[in-house]
This record gives C-alpha cells, sequence and structure tokens, in this order.
C-alpha cells in the first residue's frame, strides 16, 4: 500500500467526529505533509517507537501505540499463562497524551487476559526499570519521549530482566505487531471494570520509597565526611524528577540546595526551556540565574522521564562550566574508585561497563585501580545487559555509563538512572568541598593524572524521509572511502561495526583511531532524526587536546556535508 492509499484508508476507516479524521483533513492538499506521515510505517525497535505526536502511521497516536501494545500482549500470551499473570509494569512522563496512552496500553492488555500494574501519576523511567524486577513481571512499558521536543512522545519497551528490549525480544515484537490490523485487531477493555477485576492495579506508594532507598544504599561517603552545606541548584526541566530527587536530597541531608520553581512542576509544553535535554546547555539558563543568585557550586539537571542527567560546576569567577557526558562520567569513576579504595571496599574482580562510543579516558581511570573496563554498543539495554555477563563470570558490577549523560549505578537498576546519577554527583562534591577541593579542581586532577583529553559529540540534523536517505548516503559514503589521515594524523585502526566485531553485537557505527592515541566515531541516531559525531583528542594539554580536537571535527564536517 502506497502513502496515498494509506491516508484514504486512515481518512475513510476514521469517524468524522474523531480528532485524528479532522488533522488527516487538513492536510488532505498537502502532498509533502502526507508523504511524511505515511511514507513508513513506524518503526518498533530495540528503543521501542518514537515520533511526533499526531495522526498517521509514521506517528504517534492512540492507533500506532494500540497496534505495538497488542502486538507486545500477543506476544505475551505465547509465553505462556504464567507470563501474562506475572504482567507488565506500564509508566508514563509528562508529554501530551502521555497518561492517555498509558491507560490505553493497560486497557489493551486487561482485554487480553495480562494484568497490568500502573502507577497513579507520572514516575522516573529508572523506577520503572526497577520495579520491573522486584515485581517478577515479564515486561515493561513506558510512555516517554525522553528528552525530545514537545511535539514529541514515545514507547518504550522493556522484558524481564528490567532492560530494554534487547534485538531478539524486539524482533519478536516486530513480528506480532506487523501482523495486528490496527483498525479491526484491538481489543482493550474498560479501564475502571479491568481494575474491580484484578487485571489493572495501581502501585502504592511503598514502591516510590523502596526505590529511593536502593539509590541511597550506593552511598560511599555519609555523614561528618561530607560538607552538606553545600550549596545546590537543581532543575527536573518539568518533568518526572522533581519528587524523587528532592525526596532524596531531603533524605541525606542537605541543608543548602534550591530548585528551579518555574521548571519544578509537569509542563507538557516545556514552556521555560523549549528543548527539555539536560545535555543542550541552554536548559540551565534558569539554573544558572538561580545559581548565581543563590552562590551554587553545583547545578544539577535531570531529563523529563528523569533518566539523563546533567550538571555545570561554579568556576572561580562565579560563572558556570558545562560538563559534558564524558566529563562528569570521568569524576563519578574516579569517586567511585577511589571511595571504594579508600573504605577498603574496592573488590578484586569489579568490573564497568561503557559504550563504544564513550571516551577511552574512563578506561585509563579503572585499570590504574585494577578494575576491567568493558565495552557495549550505545543504549542502556547494552550497557546493564552486561550485568548478567559480569556476574555470571565472577565479576562485581560497579558502574556504567555513555556520553549521552546517562549512568547507571544500581545492578538492580537496569537503566540509566539521573536520581542515583545525581545522588552520587551531589555526594562527590560535598565529600571534595569537605577536603577543601571543587569538582573543578577533581577533573583537572584526573586530566593532570591520566592525560589530557577534549571531549565533543556534535550531530547533524536532518528530519523527514529526505533526511533519512541522506544520512544512509552519508554512512555509505564513508564506508565507500575511508579516510587514511586526518588532520595530519595518520589513521592506524578502522573498526566497522556493522557485522559486529568481537563480542560486540551488528550495528551502524564506524570508529577510527588514530596514530596520537585520538579516535573519532560516526553513526546514525536510532531514535532521533540525526547523525552522530564522536570526536577525542589527545594531547599534552588541555588547550591542545581542545584544538587537536576542532582541527578533526572540522576536516570530518567539510567531508561528511558534502554528501548530498
Amino acid at each position: 500500500m502506497d502513502r496515498m492509499d494509506s491516508y484514504k484508508e486512515w481518512r475513510d476507516k476514521l469517524e468524522g467526529s474523531d480528532p485524528l479524521y479532522e488533522e488527516l483533513l487538513s492536510i488532505e492538499d498537502n502532498e509533502a505533509e502526507i508523504r511524511d506521515r505515511f511514507y513508513k510505517d513506524m518503526s518498533f525497535g530495540t528503543a521501542g517507537l518514537r515520533g511526533k505526536i499526531g495522526a498517521g502511521t509514521n506517528r504517534m497516536n492512540r492507533l500506532t501505540v494500540g497496534r505495538a501494545t497488542q502486538g507486545i500482549a500477543d506476544l505475551i500470551i505465547e509465553e505462556g499463562p504464567d507470563a501474562c499473570d506475572r504482567g507488565v509494569v506500564i509508566a508514563h512522563d509528562p508529554r501530551h497524551f502521555s497518561k492517555e496512552f498509558s491507560i490505553l496500553t493497560a486497557c489493551i492488555f486487561a482485554a487480553n487476559g495480562i494484568k497490568a500494574f500502573i502507577f497513579d501519576d507520572l514516575r522516573p523511567t529508572p523506577e520503572l526499570a526497577y520495579v520491573i524486577r522486584q515485581l517478577g513481571a515479564t515486561a515493561g512499558i513506558n510512555i516517554t519521549a525522553s528528552h525530545n521536543p514537545k511535539d514529541y512522545n514515545g514507547y518504550k519497551a522493556y522484558w524481564s530482566d528490567g532492560c530494554q528490549v534487547g534485538s531478539e525480544i524486539a524482533d519478536r515484537m516486530t513480528e506480532k505487531i506487523l501482523a495486528v490490523d490496527m483498525f479491526d485487531g484491538l481489543k482493550t477493555a474498560d479501564y475502571d471494570l479491568a481494575i474491580s477485576d484484578g487485571l489493572i492495579s495501581v502501585l502504592p506508594s511503598e514502591w516510590d520509597r523502596k526505590y529511593l532507598d536502593e539509590i541511597e544504599s550506593l552511598s560511599i561517603h555519609k555523614g561528618e565526611e561530607l560538607d552538606l552545606s553545600i550549596p545546590i541548584v537543581y532543575t527536573p526541566l518539568n518533568g518526572a524528577g522533581h519528587v524523587p530527587f528532592t525526596t532524596m536530597l531531603n533524605d541525606i541531608g542537605y541543608t543548602a540546595w534550591h530548585e528551579v520553581k518555574e521548571q519544578s512542576l509537569p509542563d507538557p509544553d516545556f514552556t521555560t526551556v523549549g528543548y527539555p535535554n539536560p545535555e543542550d546547555t541552554k536548559a540551565f539558563a534558569l539554573a544558572e540565574k538561580l545559581g548565581r543568585e543563590v552562590n551554587a557550586e553545583l547545578l544539577m539537571a535531570t531529563d523529563p522521564d528523569s533518566d539523563r542527567f546533567a550538571i555545570e560546576i561554579a568556576r572561580p569567577d562565579g560563572s558556570y562550566l558545562p560538563l559534558n557526558g564524558n566529563q562528569t562520567g570521568y569524576i563519578l569513576v574516579n569517586y567511585i574508585l577511589e571511595g571504594k579504595k579508600d573504605a577498603g571496599a574496592l573488590p578484586e574482580n569489579g568490573a564497568m561497563v561503557k559504550s563504544i562510543v564513550t571516551s577511552t579516558l574512563s578506561t585509563i581511570i579503572a585499570e590504574s585501580y585494577g578494575v576491567k573496563m568493558y565495552e557495549s554498543l550505545t543504549g542502556f539495554k547494552n550497557i546493564c545487559g552486561r550485568i548478567p555477563f559480569l556476574e555470571e563470570n565472577g565479576l562485581q558490577y560497579l558502574f556504567g555509563y555513555e556520553e549521552s549523560v546517562g549512568y547507571a549505578l544500581s545492578k538492580n537498576i537496569r537503566d540509566k538512572d539521573g536520581i542515583s546519577a545525581g545522588m552520587m554527583v551531589a555526594e562527590a562534591a560535598a565529600y571534595y568541598k569537605k577536603k577543601g577541593k571543587t569538582l573543578l579542581d577533581v577533573l583537572n586532577e584526573i586530566y593532570d593524572r591520566y592525560g589530557y583529553f577534549a571531549e565533543d559529540e556534535p550531530n547533524i540534523i536532518l528530519e523527514g524521509i529526505e533526511g533519512a536517505e541522506r544520512i544512509g548516503r552519508m554512512m555509505s559514503s564513508v564506508r565507500a572511502d575511508l579516510p587514511e589521515e586526518v588532520a595530519g594524523l595518520k589513521v592506524t585502526e578502522v573498526i566497522d561495526y556493522k557485522d559486529g566485531h568481537e563480542d560486540i553485537p551488528a550495528s551502524n557505527v564506524l570508529r577510527f583511531f588514530l596514530e596520537d592515541g585520538s579516535w573519532f566515531a560516526v553513526r546514525p541516531s536510532g531514535t532521533e532524526p540525526k547523525i552522530k559525531f564522536y570526536f577525542y583528542a589527545k594531547d599534552v594539554s588541555r588547550e591542545g587536546a581542545l584544538e587537536k580536537n576542532k582541527k578533526i571535527r572540522d576536516e570530518i564536517f567539510t567531508r561528511i556535508r558534502s554528501v548530498e
């Protein structure tokens, strides 16, 4: 069925009073808009679904959400009665239609005889990941678009291990989903009746406490070892972090923390921030303003579903320095290992995990403490997916992270977790302050001890079908003509993960290593319309590394942008 036939089918099958019908009618003369909405079915991958809200097969709406849910229900039924009885945990973020989609999801599972466990309101993504394993549920669903702009929503699928589904389960889900007729093949129950029948259960608040107890148990230093009067500013960016993050700060006993009030409560339009990604320094504008008012030494932010976490730290002149995900990772790797060693709690069989596009400086730090750093593909289904392997081989998981401001500190929370990352960074700041040092001092000490790296993770956004096709041409162009030299440095090794590499599964990633220890990588995003780059330059000084990184970036960008 071509896109116009698909458009007409939707228009013919929807009722005239349906908002989706009215939306389709409004674009009947806009061929480009119809093409973008119907040129493909929204693909269900290992990150589930994610896209703009609206009518169409390539949009997030009740039909595409319903079809995905019915397909997953069919898979769970195939797993057997026990899988249905163990049920599915469902959460949502503050976005437009998130609560409605979560209730729809619960009602479809209930209609298929599968128990659904829902929260009474929005919750952090990592809390969902935690509860899945604690309840012994078969699966989990989170209605969230993470850090995307306000016109997006998404559908993250988890399996019984508490991780986002891996490729094997995702492929089985996809097969079931594609077999569902979204107009005639959806079963749905009445919400109130399903609750009275016990097929839908609202989770009690005690799970919030258990989740925070798990996080707070990770603490390395406590009490008098910390300066709990350190001035801190936190913003949840109008997302799910407000209650758990501020509760955590109070539990530990911080006395000088402040929250950005304009961003404390849920706002699906993200009015005060626009693009609610803490990785984007513009998201810190109000936090910086408040920070200057209260002389804060540390600014912290979580994204709308509270799995991403980023920080800015005070400079001596009172301005704020944004740290990228790698730099925050260096501080966490260093603090965890240093703290455990000083406490005599560093295991001989410790292990950490980072993604293949995350800085190798963290590997150098880990190895200096006798800790093995393993690599995985990007995404915490892969990073936390390493935990069973580590345990089977007698290794103790200590930490996992990736450069895109994602950190996983607990082996029992198998996804990136902005709340636990915030707990540990705040603790590190309070610990070092007690010793007369700032996090900036610590970061500079890390560079002085282990080597000077510069990190840069730019991307090129190319939306729509034309953008997707151009990204494909860009990757093909690089593969067809691999560079032998970049910025005057010889390329000594190229790893193409398209067919896998060693124990890393296949992925559309290219990684280039240069003769002086610098390296870079390129890959298309799996969840957003962009091609992503990762540049890591090494030099005898931080300034030299930054200059070299710019030269490498400029040369590669000149080449990639020439691909039409």
